[in-house]
């Protein structure tokens, strides 16, 4: 029966598909799999997102009003490198999510230095698609539960649209990398974080440095937002991030 399925959708023509939802984030699916495809669509559309489905690059290249992309690199007529490349130089605050099957250091640094803003390796769980939008979309400000703004207790709130954090109703100055740094920490409020995992998202893999350079910019955001955030280095693995009291 799954069998004749997958056959019966192959005899499809290939064209985009769109699922509209009323609310959600806007998503354009590039992967030439079809039975993968239909999987990652059904997930996204009960997620509440708006799913258009391309099995191409060009159709990719052809298709506008997205707020995110799930990006295949391997598709039938161009590099995923190259369509990933081309959506940067056109629109620079595009959320890009490459999907591979190669997942070694080189191919992932490559993808970032390309413009993706992350990177998820096949065989992956919808469930780690699904948190990875998600903290995508607060990243970007495209989450429409908050508009862009998230309280983190009582005291502390970060507007990811405006790029602003205030402490008591007052706003705090915060460094590039250091907003990116608490963002990225308060997604998920009380989740122990790695230091490979902070790193790679706000540095986009493109880290040289010593890793004590991430402690520094979580004590300036201590000393910053002290009194509203607990922010707690865990031994051996990262930080954590709590409201304070």
């Amino acid at each position: 029966m799954t069998a004749t399925l997958f056959q019966e959708r192959s005899k499809e023509p290939d064209r985009p598909r769109p699922n509209h939802h009323t609310s959600g984030v806007r998503i354009l699916l590039v992967e030439d799999d079809r039975a993968l495809a239909a999987v990652v669509e059904e997930a996204l559309t009960a997620a509440g997102h708006a799913v258009t489905s391309v099995p191409d690059g060009a159709s990719a290249l052809a298709t506008d009003a997205n707020d995110l992309v799930l990006l295949d690199l391997a598709l039938p007529d161009l590099d995923g490198r190259e369509v990933c490349r081309i959506l940067r130089g056109r629109q620079p605050d595009l959320p890009i999510v490459i999907v591979s099957a190669s997942g070694t250091e080189v191919d992932r640094v490559l993808g970032f230095e390309l413009g993706a803003d992350d990177y998820l390796v096949k065989p992956f769980s919808i469930r780690e698609l699904l948190v990875r939008i998600r903290a995508l979309a607060l990243r970007s400000g495209l989450d429409p539960s908050t508009d862009g703004a998230q309280a983190i207790g009582p005291w502390v709130r970060i507007d990811r649209r405006s790029r602003q954090v205030f402490l008591h109703d007052v706003e705090v100055h915060l460094t590039t990398k250091e907003f990116d740094v608490l963002s990225f920490l308060c997604e998920d409020p009380g989740a122990a974080r790695r230091r490979s995992e902070i790193i790679e998202h706000v540095w986009g893999g493109q880290w040289f440095g010593p890793t004590k350079t991430l402690d520094a910019h979580v004590a300036a955001i201590r000393r910053k937002l002290e009194g509203g955030i607990v922010i707690t280095a865990l031994r051996g693995v990262g930080f954590r991030v709590d409201p304070a009291g």
